[in-house]
């Protein structure tokens, strides 16, 4: 089987790959055009920023799994994976640290402006009493929209520096936080207003694109810090743009619209151009660390398809099956029994959600449960029962489904 790899990420985890017969194939100059082409043959794909439409998987013929070497799948098109029954799996949480850490310098850095001075000092300037009066950490409130892994990672490290944490999530109550031991904010407008740091571990989806919207960014204290090492399409940057100077805002920023794909390149933003703003190229988890972490996962990933028939992180798959009932159907282990069954089925219009199959001691008789999404009548379960291979058909509810 060939496996793509369309990013640069850490390749020696994954060389333990060819010994289970894997062709490891790079090709770090693909983008969402020329991507399509270079999935023929390809059972395995790679990506960690290249984006998979669904015309890629169009012609995708023999593609299995879709890999994302990293946390989320935003650049992938699921709905049309899940449509083609295509696995995809990702790295949640592998580059958790490595976020948090930038997060953390980049508070720091933007509450003591630290660039400024180091530049005033290598330009001949001891600016001593300009830089050495700043806020500092200890005490202050730092609001944390999204708990996921870099948002928890975040947590820890602002309580470490004795911050005081406010926090917004999908789901999030004032219980939950209580046991994070973190306030509770019930809006993103409310985070804002009591933060002194704000920094943004939300997903990408319809529902958080642009939350970040002006009355968010109004409703913050002057002088406020807001970081953004998730995505640039959370924030409304013309907004941000605006207000930032207005409220004197300390603004850290990782992730920008229109990225190049290429690890060094000339690129200009105007929110460089923020005052005393302070901008890193999508560093946030690369660490050397966090990209060897990520590339065992990988490997991990790829492995358990390929060995166990099993997909760990994969995203795709129902957690609950739509099945309402189990035909349980014990026959005798010859060729074709099972195969007449399915056929019984299909000319009565049961469709089969899942199976399984048991063989007894001496692979003289099989059990196999098949869920259906209806209820086979009574003519399709004798038609099934007069099989001289069956023994034994019953029709069970599904707990909580029937």
């Amino acid at each position: 089987m060939r496996l793509l790899i369309a990013d640069s990420i850490d390749l020696q985890p994954l060389e333990e790959l060819r010994v289970l017969g894997i062709e490891i194939v790079t090709n770090f100059t693909l983008t969402k055009e020329t991507l399509p082409a270079a999935l023929a043959g390809v059972g395995i794909l790679v990506v960690r920023q290249t984006e998979v439409t669904a015309q890629a998987l169009d012609n995708a013929r023999e593609l299995n799994l879709i890999v994302r070497a990293g946390g989320g799948t935003g650049n992938i098109d699921v709905e049309a994976a899940s449509a083609r029954g295509i696995y995809v799996a990702n790295c949640p949480g592998k580059n958790a640290t490595a976020t948090a850490e930038l997060v953390m310098a980049m508070a720091l850095a933007l509450d003591r402006r630290i660039v400024e001075a180091s530049r005033e000092l290598a330009a001949g300037r001891w600016e001593r009493g300009k830089y050495g009066s700043e806020g500092g950490l200890l005490g202050r409130h730092v609001g944390i929209a999204g708990l996921g892994a870099v948002g928890r990672e975040v947590l820890a490290r602002a309580r470490a520096f004795g911050m005081k944490p406010h926090v917004f999530s999908r789901g999030m109550t004032a219980a939950k936080a209580q046991k994070v031991e973190a306030a509770f904010a019930p809006s993103l407008e409310r985070l804002a207003a009591v933060s002194d740091v704000l920094t943004i571990h939300l997903p990408l989806n319809a529902q958080t694109r642009g939350c970040i919207s002006r009355l968010v960014l109004e409703a913050l204290p002057q002088e406020a810090i807001v970081i953004n090492t998730a995505r640039a399409e959370l924030f409304d940057l013309a907004a941000l743009a605006e207000i930032a100077p207005k409220k004197q805002l300390r603004v850290g920023l990782d992730v920008f619209p229109g990225e190049p794909r290429t690890p060094s390149a000339d690129f200009a933003t105007p929110l460089a151009k923020i005052p005393g703003a302070l901008c890193t190229p999508h560093i946030g988890g690369s660490t050397r660390q966090a990209q060897r972490a990520i590339a065992e996962e990988v490997t991990s990933v790829v492995r358990s398809f390929l060995t166990e028939e099993d997909v760990p992180n994969v995203v795709n798959v129902c957690a609950a099956s739509p099945a309402r009932f189990v035909i349980v159907l014990r026959q005798l282990d010859k060729v074709g029994a099972l195969a007449n069954t399915l056929n019984v089925l299909k000319r009565h219009g049961i469709n089969i959600e899942e199976i399984s199959n048991t063989v007894f001691d001496g692979a003289k008789a099989t059990c196999t449960k098949l869920r259906v999404s209806g209820r086979p009548s009574e003519a399709c379960l004798k038609e099934i029962g007069a099989f001289e291979e069956t023994l034994r058909v019953d029709v069970v509810p599904m707990p909580n489904r029937a």
